[in-house]
């Protein structure tokens, strides 16, 4: 039993076979919704193995064939069985051939055939997310190639959650280079051990750009404790790297940043870049303020056309099934759990996990963007819609209502007050003066394509 799914991408055969041949691209490809992580990449596509981690402890490799590989045209891997833990997974006959044929010069027809007993319309989703991956992701970064960007070499702080993840193997399959700071013992040349209360002076040396996404979770019971990790996490360890990076020479920093820092409620106020923070006293709202304050502190210290160029993304809710607020609705709602919470008519401003990840990328190459950007979808959506569009999605019932005061029990008053109760519809005014394109801008099919649920082909 066979299945095939070809698609018509807009870029040069070339550029996409180097997309499938870079580091980040197994990443890339692997399906959010899955429960599977990527644990290592195949070297080479002609006769390297990749390897994903399976539930309990079980593991799946696949090897890439030389019989068959023609450069730049076509590649085939197959499962099979390298150990104990990969023995259940190498059993099932798999074998996956990827075509690749020119359509003129920029035009680029992709052809997957998966030969396997697994029923095809298991597959039919995975191959949809595939595609739209890959076209998406070559269209982002042709876009910057027209704006004159080359190739970056980026230091990512946070390089392994949930954003970095996504962002630095995105910014592989591209061509640019990331160095990873991490804590611990780096591991090869593209890591740097770096320490956030002093960093080493030449812990920067040599790269163009930094993206800094490190900091404690804000998920969890807001306990002082909570609270003091949160704000010590942020303040003072992007004060300091943004101080290197303007010391080193470095000529652009990107720095996580919330849309916490409108206030947890604002009603029905429409916020941009340009809103004032609350006007009563609020946590998270303070922390955010401070924090890119913080981030600008190397730009101060630096002045002239070389100077610092800071941006600070203002976050919305991502959505993704591997971390975050969708990671946690998506079993309780799959399980007919789901309702709205208080009523339904907070605001909540979203945005798809790879949008966030393209608003990063302009931010390191779009020089007109500079100060805060609301990284948000365009249109955000109360919470009673929400819930309404994520129960369709799963084709299960929303009539379980949350009252306002069970967040409380797992976050605490405040807590739940300033994340799962807050209200906050912002805009992404500057994206949208720059002309920024949005992969989802609508609720609906976003969700559809991180949880696997493409309308099916006739």
């Amino acid at each position: 039993m066979a299945i095939q799914r070809s698609s018509v991408v807009n870029a040069p055969i070339d550029d996409v076979f180097a997309w499938y041949s870079r580091p980040g691209a197994f990443q890339r490809l692997t399906p959010p919704w899955l429960p599977v992580s990527v644990h290592a990449e195949t070297g080479s596509l002609r006769d390297g193995t990749a390897e994903l981690n399976l539930p309990a402890g079980l593991k799946w490799v696949s090897r890439h064939e030389s019989v068959g590989y023609v450069p730049g045209r076509r590649f085939l891997d197959e499962s099979v069985a390298t150990d104990k833990r990969s023995l259940a997974a190498g059993r099932l006959p798999w074998r996956h051939t990827h075509d690749f044929e020119p359509l003129g010069d920029d035009r680029t027809r992709v052809i997957d055939r998966i030969d396997t007993p697994v029923p095809a319309p298991l597959l039919e989703s995975m191959l949809a997310f595939r595609h739209r991956q890959l076209a998406d992701d070559l269209a982002a970064h042709r876009r910057a190639a027209e704006a004159g960007t080359g190739t970056l070499t980026v230091a990512v702080s946070g390089a392994s959650g949930l954003i970095g993840t996504a962002l630095t193997a995105f910014l592989t399959t591209g061509g640019h280079r990331v160095v990873r700071l991490v804590r611990g013992e780096p591991n090869g040349p593209d890591e740097r051990r770096w320490n956030p209360t002093d960093p080493a002076p030449d812990l920067l040396e040599g790269c163009d750009a930094v993206v800094h996404l490190a900091g404690a979770s804000i998920f969890g019971r807001f306990s002082p404790e909570h609270k003091q990790a949160i704000r010590e996490s942020r303040i003072e360890p992007t004060r300091r790297l943004s101080d290197l990076a303007a010391a080193t020479g470095v000529r652009t920093f990107v720095s996580a940043s919330a849309i916490g820092v409108y206030g947890a409620d604002r009603g029905e106020k429409l916020l941009t870049e340009d809103s004032a923070g609350p006007a009563e006293a609020d946590f998270l709202a303070d922390v955010v303020a401070d924090w890119e304050e913080a981030a600008h502190s190397g730009a101060a210290r630096s002045t002239g056309s070389d100077g610092l160029r800071v941006v600070t993304v203002r976050t919305g809710v991502v959505q993704s099934p591997s971390g975050g607020q969708l990671a946690v609705l998506r079993p309780l709602f799959a399980a007919g759990l789901g309702g709205p919470i208080a009523g339904g008519m907070q605001w909540m401003s979203w945005i798809g996990l790879d949008d966030l990840v393209d608003v990063y990328h302009r931010a390191l190459w779009d020089e007109e963007l500079a100060g805060p950007v609301n990284a948000v979808a365009p249109d955000a959506v109360r919470n009673r819609e929400y819930t309404r569009v994520l129960a369709r999605v799963l084709r299960r019932p929303a009539l379980v209502p949350v009252p306002a005061a069970a967040p409380a029990v797992v976050l605490g008053r405040d807590g739940a007050e300033e994340l799962a109760l807050a209200s906050q519809h912002v805009a992404p005014l500057r994206l949208r003066q720059v002309g920024h394109r949005f992969r989802t801008p609508e609720l609906e099919p976003a969700l559809r394509h991180v949880l696997g649920r493409h309308p099916r082909r006739r």
